[in-house]
């Protein structure tokens, strides 16, 4: 099981990523709603909420998923 600060650390990692996936791609559109999300998680961390574990892990999951898909695409 990861740590809450580990989660935001990945999540900060995720949407560095996804900013960097080309215009061109397909997948950009995706990628851009998806950081908006993630975005909205590490703000509610930095409330001293704890984000919701299950959001986190579906969000973390389709980060990855998109960002497979799109450098498949490269």
């Amino acid at each position: 099981m990861s740590t809450p600060q580990a989660d935001l650390q990945l999540i900060r990692i995720l949407t560095d990523r996804l900013e960097r996936i080309s215009a061109d791609s397909v997948w950009a559109h995706r990628a851009s709603g998806l950081r908006g999300s993630l975005l909205r998680i590490l703000d509610s961390g930095q409330n001293e909420e704890p984000p919701d574990t299950k959001l986190i892990t579906q969000a973390t999951d389709m980060a990855h998923y998109i960002l497979t898909q799109a450098a498949r695409e490269k």
